[in-house]
């Protein structure tokens, strides 16, 4: 199976491109609540993978991230990691199939799985709707814990501005 980012590139142009540039603009009502500040640290990948990193530097949950969600369109089957299994950075840990392509979800970094999101086996299309969210019912792959190597990894993946750039540049040249 190929990464997410080499599936991204054969998957262009979309017709969900055409659809949200046609689409009319939407109002949102504004909701009030209170945020407790999160001490969480997000990354990514050149590949389209995220991780949070939690403040005790030594657990954290992974994903794919929105860009990949949208590029790959609508996902039908997700290949979940096993449980308890460590992986090196740039190890495939599961799947995500789409009606245009497949591709493997790979480490961000050095890690054990101590967690898997079973609710995508029954709902894979929640990666389309909340692929960024790591709370209970979102798009998250796995609860991660980080090893040494890990944290050393972490310093090489992209913050969310450079990410942002990353793409940026990557839908330009597509």
């Amino acid at each position: 199976m190929a990464s997410i980012a080499r599936c991204l590139m054969a998957a262009r142009p979309s017709a969900f491109s055409a659809a949200i540039k046609s689409s009319a603009p939407r109002t949102i009502g504004i909701r009030h609540f209170s945020i407790t500040a999160s001490n969480q640290v997000r990354k990514y990948t050149k590949e389209h993978e995220w991780i949070d990193l939690q403040a005790d530097n030594k657990t954290g949950v992974i994903g794919i991230s929105e860009y990949a969600a949208k590029q790959l369109g609508d996902i039908v089957y997700v290949e979940l990691p096993e449980q308890g299994r460590e992986v090196a950075q740039g190890d495939s840990v599961g799947a995500v199939e789409s009606v245009k392509s497949a591709a493997d979800i790979n480490a961000p970094i050095s890690l054990k799985i101590t967690q898997i999101n079973t609710g995508l086996e029954e709902k894979p299309g929640v990666l389309n709707q909340l692929p960024e969210d790591d709370s209970h019912g979102g798009g998250w792959i796995a609860k991660v814990q980080v090893t040494e190597q890990g944290l050393k990894d972490l310093e090489k993946l992209m913050d969310s501005e450079a990410y942002k750039e990353f793409t940026a540049a990557e839908a330009e040249n597509h």
